[in-house]
């Protein structure tokens, strides 16, 4: 299980790093002293892509360790309550008489 937790870490880390690379590189190509033409268009659009792409994966990633966490946590049950004991034997008393004067 740690095993497997610390692999969900890992691809969570390297999710938030793609994320803050994509991020980064997209501010570069739409900096507002650059001029985008045709070429630089495609660039654009990739990156934003990749980074949605990573944000996605970042979310998966981070719901499924939630998820495996949540369930890693102990539960503790109720102290079972008393039953009164009165109320049983009563119920089951006239159903008896009713059944032997048939």
């Amino acid at each position: 299980m740690l095993a497997a937790l610390l692999a969900m870490h890992h691809d969570l880390a390297l999710a938030e790093r793609s994320i803050t690379f994509h991020r980064d590189r997209l501010a570069q190509l739409v900096h507002p002293e650059r001029q985008i033409g045709g070429h630089e268009v495609s660039h654009v659009l990739d990156c934003a892509r990749r980074l949605a792409e990573a944000v996605a994966v970042r979310d998966v990633q981070s719901r499924t360790v939630a998820a495996v966490l949540q369930s890693l946590a102990r539960v503790t049950t109720p102290a079972p309550s008393p039953a009164p004991a009165s109320a049983a034997p009563a119920a089951s008393a006239p159903a008896a008489r009713t059944a032997r004067s048939r």
